[in-house]
């Protein structure tokens, strides 16, 4: 994934396709005919007025204040990749050194409870979303189930979980959902033997089987919907379409969404080589279409956007607060010393007092060329918005 730029905003994106071109607005999907969009790859003027007055550039506006909190810095797993790594196990096994171990606990919880509510009067929000996170959070949780009760008051919460999944129990899923837990991501490294090599216990051991059983007792058990996040990589691009049938049954396709994500290099040892050529950009065509005539959901392309907690220096709209108190301008930099940008006891340091530790979201992976990567998204999109307009699903 990319990371973005302060200097970028919110904007429609006009990518091309097989049918013409594809418009993407503010919740706007408009297929265009090639004459519409000139030579410069612009639109023709009177089909941008056209646009505008349809209201396909409509801004987006924070509907709710975002709230990220890492409960536990610890991880149970040692996937080598992993951006909160700080070095390779020098052993050469599965015990990377991490970020500081911090765990959340009750008296914390009150301060960032209390810190929220303020933030949220400043903004003018009283709706929350809530993303419980780690390390793996499910190594604290009490600290879970305590923070999603203590924020309950604080208005509509929307509440989620980034887990690994592998201490995602059915009791622990009962319980989170009863207070307030809706939607949980879990991220697969592929297919069952790819997954089983690279997001393993500290031990070496595998968990592929480990998380689906706990997927299947969950959904079961309560009604959380779920995340599949993909990851990507050279290791595992040709057989990823072999976990779709290794998950089917599982859950009900409805209630899951899958996303498809290239695995970034935070240059702790790893290095993803998978090259942006058009045969990749057909598997994640493939895979998207695969998803969907299994019944599952897939996240239709959107506009460009930036992050409502990184992208606005001062976090008017949203948060990033460590197991400890300490405040962070994105997921990625929680946690690393440094990269600490206030406290939820006296609020945000001044911006330009700190202009290098206000990073954005993926700030830190080594990637080929912004433009490559940009393009590359774009022939996916376009391909698959081509499909979801055939099939009717647009």
């Amino acid at each position: 994934m990319i990371g973005t730029r302060l200097d970028d905003v919110d904007a429609p994106r006009l990518i091309p396709s097989d049918r013409g071109w594809w418009f993407i607005g503010n919740h706007t999907w408009t297929l265009l005919k090639p004459e519409h969009v000139g030579a410069d790859g612009e639109l023709r003027p009177d089909v941008d007025e056209f646009l505008r007055s349809e209201g396909a550039y409509r801004e987006r506006t924070a509907k709710s204040f975002s709230l990220t909190v890492l409960t536990s810095t610890a991880c149970n797993l040692g996937c080598g990749y992993c951006f909160q790594n700080t070095a390779q196990d020098p052993d050469g096994g599965h015990r990377p050194p991490r970020i500081d171990v911090r765990r959340l606990h009750t008296r914390t919880i009150d301060r960032i409870v209390a810190f929220t509510a303020e933030r949220m009067a400043q903004a003018g929000l009283n709706r929350l979303y809530l993303l419980l996170f780690g390390g793996e959070p499910l190594l604290n949780p009490r600290g879970c189930r305590e923070l999603l009760d203590r924020c309950a008051p604080l208005g509509a919460v929307q509440a989620a979980l980034t887990t690994n999944g592998v201490l995602l129990s059915r009791r622990r899923a009962v319980e989170l959902h009863d207070a307030g837990l809706r939607t949980v991501q879990i991220t697969f490294d592929g297919s069952r033997a790819d997954h089983d090599a690279t997001r393993v216990t500290h031990s070496g051991g595998a968990t592929f089987d480990t998380i689906t059983a706990n997927v299947a007792a969950a959904t079961a058990a309560t009604g959380l919907s779920w995340n599949f996040r993909v990851n990507v990589s050279h290791h595992n691009v040709d057989r990823i379409g072999e976990l779709f049938g290794q998950l089917d049954g599982l859950v009900d396709p409805g209630r899951c969404t899958f996303t498809f994500a290239w695995v970034g290099d935070s240059g702790i040892g790893y290095r993803n080589d998978l090259t942006q050529a058009r045969e990749v950009e057909s598997h994640f065509v493939r895979w998207a279409v695969e998803v969907l005539e299994r019944g599952y959901r897939f996240v239709r392309p959107s506009m460009r956007t930036t992050c409502q907690i990184c992208s606005v220096p001062g976090g008017r709209h949203g948060a990033v607060v460590n197991a400890d108190g300490t405040l962070f301008s994105s997921w990625q930099s929680a946690g690393k010393r440094g990269m600490e940008v206030g406290h939820i006891d006296h609020g945000y340091l001044d911006p330009a007092t700190v202009p290098d530790r206000w990073v954005t979201c993926g700030y830190d992976y080594e990637h080929a060329d912004a433009e490559v990567m940009a393009r590359f998204q774009d022939n996916v999109d376009g391909r698959i918005l081509d499909y979801l307009h055939a099939t009717g699903r647009l």
